[in-house]
């Protein structure tokens, strides 16, 4: 709810829904169980007592050790295998979750790290990362400089020893910017969602439309992702 360029843009609502419920209701269709990790602020009550009007798992831990917070749901719910999704991510595709999910287990390293935006194709805003707990619980004790805490994973996959696997796309994509960072993206993912019905489409659906209206995506194209440690 603090963040800085767009606050409290997770409660914010598209066709009369919350950012949050659309992104929860999204993984579902990951058939997993979903944890919301998020801070013990009194902003972020409403956070809470949303996610679990939605039947989500939640833990509230520190602000500004995000992977501590991650840690905490680790020992809380003992998950054998982590994905993690950020919150400003209400159109991400939970089947394409799913299928990097297995394709992690499929490789049988339970060192791996797995992303689809290690080298990125999907449109931002559709990032996952796949690790194991054991991995997660690794950086939680080894883990010291600050960015490393801040982001959750730069410590899993800066590691030049860690087996890594990049999940890409059929085609790239990376020019399309689907997140929620910023007012130009509220007003894009608003648009999507009431108008297009975005939050009913998977991932080729959503390229598709995007392929279609260049007039949308320059709403939000000069948007710079903020960087490492910003």
């Amino acid at each position: 709810m603090t963040s800085t360029r767009l606050p409290g843009k997770v409660l914010l609502e598209a066709a009369g829904v919350a950012m949050l419920e659309h992104h929860l209701t999204r993984l579902t269709a990951a058939g997993l169980p979903v944890i919301v990790a998020t801070t013990t602020n009194v902003d972020d009550d409403p956070v809470a007592v949303l996610a679990d009007k939605l039947g989500a798992g939640v833990v509230r831990g520190s602000e500004h050790d995000v992977l501590s917070r991650f840690a905490l749901a680790v020992r809380e719910f003992e998950p054998d295998v982590v994905v993690r999704v950020t919150s400003d991510c209400p159109l991400i595709d939970g089947e394409v979750v799913r299928r990097g999910i297995d394709a992690w287990v499929a490789a049988g390293d339970p060192a791996l790290y797995a992303s689809n935006a290690l080298e990125r194709t999907y449109p931002r805003g559709l990032d996952f990362e796949v690790f194991s707990a054991e991995a997660l619980l690794e950086a939680d004790r080894l883990a010291t400089e600050t960015p490393h805490r801040e982001h959750v994973t730069p410590w899993l996959y800066t590691d030049s020893t860690r087996a890594k696997l990049n999940l890409p796309w059929e085609r790239d994509a990376s020019a399309y910017r689907i997140t929620l960072d910023t007012p130009e993206d509220l007003r894009l993912l608003r648009i999507l969602i009431e108008d297009h019905d975005a939050h009913r489409l998977d991932t080729r659906g959503l390229v598709a439309l995007l392929d279609e209206r260049p007039e949308l995506v320059a709403i939000n194209a000069q948007i710079e992702q903020k960087k490492l440690g910003q």
